[in-house]
């Protein structure tokens, strides 16, 4: 056996902790033999089962035996019982574990009574409690994240805010300016991660040593080495500031003639200011939320290890061998190993994403007859469903299409999610040859919309010059129609707002009341407290438990909940502003509104991405309400949207940062500054780079200089116009086109009721347990335009990382996975970049089969089921007395 992380041995008593209470003489007399026996009398082949039963490694498991001497059989009980509570539904929770906890629980008078004769299972508690107290209980966090901390670490440094002042500056910059590119050139966070280093590490060789003071506290330009919570706060800067500010959106098509024309857009201060609000309004949320989404253990946000694990890879200069597959140990360092992997991906990504594009696009069954319909359908990549594809790809970077990398996430998510798809793939199926509302006449996997010429819709014939909804017009024209995969989409998100909720109330409502009794604790007057004769309190610690992490993070002090309501208050106060003081024709109540909004979905979506890393947007129910409050006003509609979707969206990236922080343990009140400097200087960058940019000549035209064709900025203007102007209640209101659509909501209400009565009737289910229903609806999620070609090879990654490396090399999974997914992430981002501003940007094109083949037949043009002559069309299905029908 051997060990696993690459940190040098440390005394693993955490920093702020207390010594267990002592217990009672009687309580102490009936365990004295088992203190007696000595949990250092373990040998290997016991040591090996525990392993096993603990789904720990040999380190792990060494750490643990030490601290395991010195708890009681007393202290145990109660922290699993504890445990049992927080994580008793928890899907991550290692089911074995669960089940061994369970029947401690179950027998623990006769154990307590008798612990002579249960030595087995209080040993194996006993570790299971240590490992709990003075590390994580999951394999996952323990593999990358250190459970010890030296708050003398540089953290907030003259060098970590240079850098990360300038690589909030590129990355805002870059980000804004080829956002409206096609294809847009993007920077991500884990790239200018990776460029910090060796910036960081020539700063440390080259800078002077010098020391000055400033605002009375002293500081030196070359602090010694650069070290890895440095590194963390730059890379917490350039995530925060590589997000633009989705109001861009607004301000596009309010300025640009071809769209709202609206020239008051074109003021600086009112764009900064609707910027502004929506930029920080989430960060009030994020702060206040911590006790519910970022401070519990189970919440473990999967993106966030991979990010560490990059950092660790780059900064751990020890390492250790450890077991692995083939029978043969396994020697090489996590950065050598990262480097390889990086490497490797780099060059292979020229493959598929420019010199053998079949490689991505394999589907390689229509080949063989490119225009047979039916083919194309079930096995097509692009213009089919992909349904029946086992081959699909071999381009690692498909299977990121929704930024949830199997070797990220649980296996359990993957799993959950592909099912899902799978299965509203065959009711798209269904739907489309029956052709139910038309969906025949068009493409099957499409997520635009369209006329009743089975044309793409063409926004303008419906409203007048001022972008109002004119109904002549309209009914001159044509009502708007969805392909198959479209409205199983729109179902899918009903059902997953609906589900979401109820899934929370009904399997973690006992870690939010643990979360709002913590919340009380630390606003209550110290006169409310109870204390003893001697004044000292006598109420518990902390409700619930705190893990190694929190009790490390206890020596930094805290940023008040007051910081964070005052920035929420603030960027209100900005919001209010920008929608009142000019003609938005939008009322004030917008901002309120998407505060509310993301108060109620806020701890909901942040648990479920926590725990699964997957994130359910809140953007088609934002889009359905503001489109429905304000009917016939694209413009309102999409500051509903903006705010009501934003700020529950930028909370659950912050609150992603503040527990990248808190692994790392950088000083909370370092993180918080580092956020808002960031957010600000990319606001200010994005908005100023947008002023220059609206006044490019042809922006946003077919002829348009470096291919500047805004499709994301179409994409939103369609939806304006279609869910503003023309409005929800005409497409999904009780006598619309869509109507049975809203069965979503009940349906997902009910589902996760289902699913929770079916373990309560099957507790110790292993497999039931796995069910997850939330993602199971994000599966549906997926489709239009994304196929199952592109979810189902993540399948057997998952499969082969979490389930077969993982049970059985944990040491060697521990190890390595999480640096090959950050390995091959930066991988293709920095090939990506080198390709686009070489050969891409040289429009340097390889015409050879294996680059034109896969855009062949129905590839090439989706086929459709049922045609349409010249000037024919097809007519509604649903009552136009009610509903007009053009």
């Amino acid at each position: 056996m051997a060990t696993t992380r690459d940190e040098k041995a440390v005394n693993i008593t955490p920093a702020g902790s207390d010594q267990a209470p002592a217990l009672s003489e009687k309580y102490d007399e009936k365990v004295g033999g088992v203190h007696e026996i000595g949990l250092d009398r373990i040998d290997s082949e016991e040591a090996q089962v525990i392993e096993g039963h603990l789904d720990v490694t040999e380190e792990d498991l060494l750490q643990a035996k030490a601290v395991a001497e010195s708890l009681s059989l007393e202290e145990v009980v109660k922290l699993m019982k504890n445990v049992v509570k927080m994580h008793g539904r928890d899907p991550n929770f290692p089911h074995v574990v669960l089940e061994k906890i369970q029947e401690f629980l179950a027998n623990q008078e006769n154990i307590v009574a008798n612990p002579e004769k249960h030595y087995d299972i209080i040993t194996e508690m006993k570790i299971e409690a240590a490992l709990i107290q003075s590390n994580s209980p999951y394999a996952e966090v323990r593999a990358v994240v250190d459970n010890t901390d030296d708050p003398s670490t540089p953290c907030s440094t003259i060098r970590s805010w240079t850098i990360g002042i300038l690589f909030s500056v590129i990355l805002a910059f870059v980000n804004q300016l080829f956002s409206v590119r096609q294809p847009s050139i993007t920077i991500e966070s884990n790239v200018a991660q990776l460029l910090a280093f060796p910036l960081g590490k020539a700063w440390e060789k080259w800078m002077p040593y010098y020391e000055f003071t400033l605002f009375g506290t002293k500081h030196n330009l070359n602090p010694g080495k650069f070290s890895k919570k440095e590194h963390m706060l730059i890379a917490i800067m350039a995530n925060t500031a590589k997000s633009l500010p989705y109001t861009q959106y607004i301000v596009w098509t309010q300025v640009l003639p071809q769209y709202f024309n609206q020239s008051y857009a074109n003021s600086f201060a009112y764009q900064i200011l609707i910027a502004l609000s929506t930029n920080f309004i989430g960060y009030g949320l994020a702060g206040i939320t911590r006790r519910f989404i970022v401070y519990p253990s189970y919440c473990v946000w999967p993106a966030s290890l991979v990010t560490i694990a990059l950092n660790s890879a780059l900064h751990h200069e020890e390492n250790h061998t450890v077991p692995g597959p083939f029978k043969k140990l396994y020697s090489m360092s996590r950065f050598k190993f990262f480097m390889w992997a990086f490497g490797a991906m780099f060059v292979y990504f020229w493959f598929p994403n420019y010199l053998f594009e079949a490689l991505t696009f394999f589907s390689w069954m229509t080949w063989i007859a490119p225009n047979n319909l039916n083919l194309n359908i079930l096995t097509g990549f692009q213009n089919g469903t992909g349904m029946f594809n086992p081959f699909p790809t071999f381009d690692w970077n498909v299977m990121l299409f929704d930024a949830v990398d199997p070797l990220m996430v649980p296996a359990f998510t993957t799993f959950n999610k592909t099912f899902g798809m799978a299965f509203f793939g065959f009711i798209i199926l269904g739907i489309w040859y029956t052709n139910v509302w038309n969906t025949g006449y068009l493409p099957i996997n499409s997520n635009r919309v369209f006329d009743h010429h089975g044309s793409l819709y063409n926004v303008s014939r419906a409203i007048n010059e001022k972008g109002m909804f004119d109904e002549a017009k309209y009914m001159d024209y044509s009502a708007a129609y969805l392909s198959a995969a479209n409205t199983i989409v729109y179902f899918a998100f009903f059902a997953i707002y609906a589900a979401t909720i109820s899934h929370i109330i009904l399997f973690h409502r006992a870690e939010i009341a643990i979360g709002f009794k913590n919340i009380w604790k630390s606003v209550k007057p110290k006169s409310w407290i109870k204390r003893n004769a001697a004044g000292e309190s006598i109420e518990e610690e902390d409700v619930g438990y705190k893990d190694v992490h929190n009790r490390l993070m206890a020596v930094y002090p805290e940023v008040s909940e007051l910081w964070y309501l005052g920035c929420l208050v603030i960027a209100m106060a900005l919001g209010f502003a920008g929608v009142a003081a000019w003609p938005t024709y939008t009322t004030a109540g917008v901002v309120p509104y998407g505060l509310f909004l993301a108060i109620v979905f806020v701890i909901p979506i942040g648990i479920i991405k926590a725990m699964t890393g997957i994130e359910v947007t809140l953007n088609v129910l934002a889009e359905f309400i503001g489109g429905a409050w304000v009917e016939g006003n694209a413009l309102a509609m999409n500051f509903f949207k903006s705010f009501g979707y934003v700020t529950c969206a930028h909370a659950i990236s912050f609150a992603n940062d503040l527990k990248l922080a808190h692994y790392i343990k950088i000083p909370p009140r370092h993180t918080f500054t580092a956020q808002m400097v960031a957010t600000l200087i990319s606001t200010l960058i994005c908005t100023g780079v947008l002023n220059f940019q609206v006044n490019i000549e042809n922006i946003c035209q077919p002829d348009a200089p470096m291919r500047f064709f805004c499709p994301g900025i179409n994409t939103f203007f369609t939806a304006a116009v279609l869910w503003g102007t023309i409005g929800p209640v005409k497409v999904f209101g009780i006598h619309g086109q869509y109507k049975w659509l809203l069965l979503g909501f009940p349906i997902g209400l009910c589902i996760p009721v289902i699913f929770w009565l079916i373990i309560r009737k099957f507790p110790r289910n292993k497999f039931i347990r796995q069910f997850h229903p939330v993602a199971l609806f994000y599966g549906g999620l997926n489709w239009a335009p994304y196929s199952m070609s592109y979810c189902w090879p993540a399948v057997p990654i998952a499969w082969l990382s979490w389930i077969y490396v993982r049970n059985r090399y944990l040491a060697f999974w521990s190890k390595y996975n999480f640096v090959l997914s950050a390995a091959f992430s930066a991988g293709i981002a920095v090939s990506g970049i080198v390709m686009l501003f070489s050969v891409q940007w040289a429009r340097v094109s390889i015409e050879w089969w294996g680059n034109t083949q896969p855009y062949t037949g129905c590839e090439d043009s989706a086929c459709t089921i049922k045609t349409l002559s010249e000037g024919e069309r097809f007519f509604p299905w649903w009552d136009a007395n009610k509903v007009p029908a053009p």
